[in-house]
């Protein structure tokens, strides 16, 4: 649960999701990655380290350059634990609308009656 954890905190940030999507499209720089932004490139490592703490990147050593990658095994844990809830509700739904369909059944046979 620690990771699920750290996943959605990493996760709250509207730039640190950004910078997922970035490295969506493939691993990129400190540099790379801080073009998009207003933001110094401190503060952009450190919404790297909260990414790489979570496990949603990783840093390669190339050279001078440290690029970073996408890593999707905690997007997938946190999918799969979303799904799991997405199921339980629709189940309920569905009981929920099952429900509605006899209640509108018997009101529209009361209406006959009358």
């Amino acid at each position: 649960m620690q990771t699920l954890d750290s996943t959605f905190a990493a996760l709250a940030d509207s730039t640190r999701r950004a910078i997922l999507m970035q490295l969506a499209e493939g691993d990129a720089t400190v540099m790379e990655l801080a073009k998009p932004f207003q933001m110094s490139q401190p503060a952009i490592s450190r919404h790297l380290k909260v990414l790489e703490k979570a496990g949603l990147i990783s840093t390669a050593i190339r050279a001078q350059e440290r690029p970073r990658r996408l890593e999707t095994a905690p997007l997938k844990t946190a999918i799969d634990w979303i799904e799991k809830y997405r199921q339980i509700w629709e189940k309920r739904y569905k009981k929920l609308d099952g429900l509605l369909e006899e209640l509108q059944t018997m009101q529209t046979k009361g209406d006959r009656k009358r």
